[in-house]
């Protein structure tokens, strides 16, 4: 594994549409065939030039999101000509080698890396003799390999070890369908046999038939946007083994001869990839994006598609609904609260589940100590010639970096321990405002945990900086010392009805509806239009006198982790005297002028349909948008099935029926996701998965034998609850 191989993972890139009757502009300009004559023409700039094949203006290329890269010369030239002269060539990549030459559209249902087959012929209007041209620059995709590599790179991609490859059932590899490594490390950490529930439910056997999945049994005309039928598609795609084509002897994981380059052997998941982002903003594109983000993306899509086709689901126990995918890696916490004033001691559950351990490195609990990874850091290699990174190279074995290192145990600690939160008010205290320290707990060890080390911070210039940090992570971990006992004995509890709150608010929440404020409508569409649902911006007005927006965003801000905070109110006594406001304007449960609102702005969709996807977002005007976009293929069977499950509020998160599992604290470590760049959007993902006791490095279609797995590098692992190694739960 290489950066060329790494390079070469990308899909092809597509013919533009535009270049067989790309327009051209005879205005007399020629190109120099002399380097030193090429400049920006918007800034002046020698450096990352692009001709317009249409004008023949040469403008700076895009910046970087680190402020690097080029003038944006050549973008704002296509954007002042009306966006007429869409295709444009890196100078300094052309060659007698149309492969060679970088081109790019900026085309808006283009806007990517294209080839461009007359490229010869129009640089030659323009003076330019592909035959006389020689690579003097580097291509945008060997720009991006130096730019995001870091100094874990050889440790995360095991370079320079004759890696074995190995394939068959569960050890199949993906596609990279143009940068969705990111979604590929994702898919084998859940779906290539590594949980075996989630085999149970959308894979199959190895060498079964694939076509009988009881997933499958629905109108051909339906499979391609269902989600249950392509996530079993994949999963048994990645489990039967029927893809697996044969080893060449002795052959290594760079070898040409890889099975992987015979078309009939290749899983491209393009299918699953448009069901599961085609109504996300980013996982429709074709750009990196955070694994992470990701993962939680696709327990959503699959909860909501399990909860609608709950029916469909495989091997589910009689009588009782199959639980949902994410309950396996679900798990509640609790938080200790601890009054400044008197010591007394709130403890609270939260009542929405996670699935996603999020946890911060503590750089001042660091331990800098040497390593033998000699990489340079991105900026050293930016700032270096060729020719001194090839001097370098040579050296490399002969210096030695020095990284800190952090122990898992440290950003435990730091996740779990005493946190100070200011203005609260306790109502015990005669609503008094005092801080209070927080710690939390697990109330519960989840059959699966996952993960996230947040290895990414903002600098000092608001733009992410990687935290160039080993994390001492060992395959076994305990802990049950982070589980919540409930109170201790001898300590003093906060009186059951009475919770500490905000000090801005003035009204109390569960105060008898006459006793609440009359909420503005005006101020409550104000806050919904951020996005937040109708009953956390009723709750914040309520606490702020029913109509200051501003107090209220404060409140919200404080406030919308809070347990309750989508919880609905209490219904307004017709008989108080409260009539009105925002009260009298609900009807079925949202708010008319909501409503309305939507209707006017969407213009495609009923007054009916709107308040139904209001119901379903519990009034949050955006994400009731994004609902009513994505049911579009069966919206009226969507909003049927609404209808049945009313009495069950609809919500991105774990639903509070569905138990979660708990057991020993004790997990061991079965995979991890590691990410090679400067952000998380950029850069490139591989996964380490174990299999039968041996660890396997999947990038994207190379599958080897790992010798050293990154454990220390890793931005996601996932753990196994050591109870349950030789148990699966059957209702999957």
């Amino acid at each position: 594994i290489d950066l060329a191989a790494w390079e070469l993972d990308d899909a092809p890139k597509p013919v533009s549409k535009y270049a067989a009757d790309l327009p051209f502009v005879d205005n007399g300009v020629a190109v120099s065939p002399d380097p030193n004559q090429w400049k920006c023409e918007k800034s002046g700039s020698t450096e990352n030039l692009w001709l317009n094949l249409s004008d023949g203006y040469i403008g700076g290329g895009r910046k970087n999101w680190d402020g690097s890269g080029g003038s944006n010369g050549a973008l704002d030239h296509f954007n002042d000509t009306g966006n007429h002269y869409p295709l444009v060539v890196k100078l300094g990549t052309i060659t007698q080698d149309p492969d060679t030459a970088d081109c790019y559209s900026y085309a808006p249902d283009e806007d990517g890396p294209v080839k461009i087959p007359n490229l010869a012929h129009l640089l030659q209007k323009r003076g330019i003799l592909v035959n006389q041209m020689q690579k003097t620059v580097k291509s945008t995709a060997e720009l991006e390999v130096e730019l995001n590599a870091t100094y874990a790179f050889d440790a995360i991609t095991e370079k320079g070890a004759d890696l074995i490859p190995v394939n068959g059932p569960g050890l199949q590899g993906l596609q990279n369908l143009g940068n969705s490594c990111y979604m590929n490390s994702v898919l084998q950490l859940l779906l290539s046999n590594t949980i075996p529930e989630l085999t149970s439910r959308y894979g199959t056997f190895p060498k079964a038939n694939i076509t009988t999945h009881p997933l499958f049994k629905l109108p051909p005309s339906d499979a391609p946007n269902d989600v249950l039928c392509q996530t079993a598609k994949l999963s048994c795609a990645l489990t039967s083994g029927a893809f697996v084509g044969p080893l060449p002897p002795s052959a290594t994981v760079t070898d040409a001869a890889s099975p992987s380059n015979d078309p009939k052997y290749r899983i491209a998941p393009r299918m699953f990839k448009h069901v599961i982002g085609k109504d996300h903003v980013d996982f429709c594109t074709g750009q990196q994006q955070d694994a992470a983000q990701y993962l939680q993306y696709l327990f959503e899509k699959l909860d909501c598609a399990e909860l609608a086709g709950s029916s469909r689901l495989p091997n589910k126990e009689a009588g009782t609904s199959p639980p949902l995918s994410s309950n396996l890696f679900a798990f509640q916490t609790t938080s200790r609260l601890v009054c400044s004033a008197d010591n007394k001691i709130k403890y609270q559950n939260s009542s929405a589940a996670e699935t996603l351990l999020s946890l911060r490195i503590p750089m001042d609990a660091a331990v800098v100590s040497d390593s033998t990874e000699n990489v340079d850091t991105p900026e050293q290699k930016l700032q270096k010639s060729e020719k001194e990174q090839t001097t370098a190279t040579a050296k490399s074995k002969e210096t030695v970096e020095v990284v800190p290192t952090v122990t898992f145990r440290n950003c435990l600690d730091s996740w779990s321990g005493n946190t100070t939160i200011d203005g609260l008010r306790w109502p015990h205290l005669q609503n008094e405002t005092h801080s209070a320290l927080q710690t939390l707990s697990f109330t519960n060890f989840p059959r699966y945990l996952i993960v996230q080390m947040q290895r990414y911070e903002l600098g000092a210039d608001w733009t992410p900086k990687k935290l160039e940090v080993n994390i001492d992570m060992p395959e076994h971990i305990d802990l049950n010392g982070f589980k919540s006992s409930g109170p201790l004995d001898g300590e003093i509890l906060v009186p059951e009805e009475e919770e500490p709150s905000s000090s801005s608010n003035t009204t109390p929440v569960d105060a008898p509806p006459s006793q609440q404020p009359v909420i503005d409508e005006g101020a409550l569409g104000q806050l919904m239009d951020m996005g937040f649902s109708m009953n956390g911006c009723k709750r914040a007005l309520v606490k702020v006198g029913g109509s200051d927006v501003e107090a209220a965003m404060n409140w919200i801000f404080e406030h919308n982790m809070d347990p309750d905070f989508n919880d609905p109110l209490p219904e307004a006594d017709s008989s108080s005297g409260g009539g009105g406001g925002a009260a009298a304007s609900l009807e079925d449960g949202v708010d008319e002028g909501v409503v309305m609102s939507l209707v006017d702005t969407l213009g495609c969709f009923t007054v009916d349909q709107v308040k139904a996807a209001l119901k379903a977002t519990d009034g949050a005007a955006d994400r009731a948008a994004d609902w009513l976009f994505s049911h579009m293929d069966d919206l009226e069977g969507a909003i049927a099935a609404l209808s049945t499950s009313t009495s069950t509020p609809t919500t991105t998160t774990i639903p509070s029926a569905s138990p979660v599992e708990d057991g020993d604290g004790k997990y061991t470590l079965m995979g991890m996701i590691s990410h090679i760049g400067k952000n998380t959007g950029s850069g490139h993902y591989i996964a380490h998965l174990k299999k039968d006791e041996k660890w396997v490095i999947f990038n994207d279609e190379k599958v080897a034998l790992s010798e050293n797995p990154p454990f220390q590098h890793a931005y996601l692992y996932l753990f196994r609850r050591d109870d349950t190694i030789d148990s699966v739960n059957g209702s999957y």
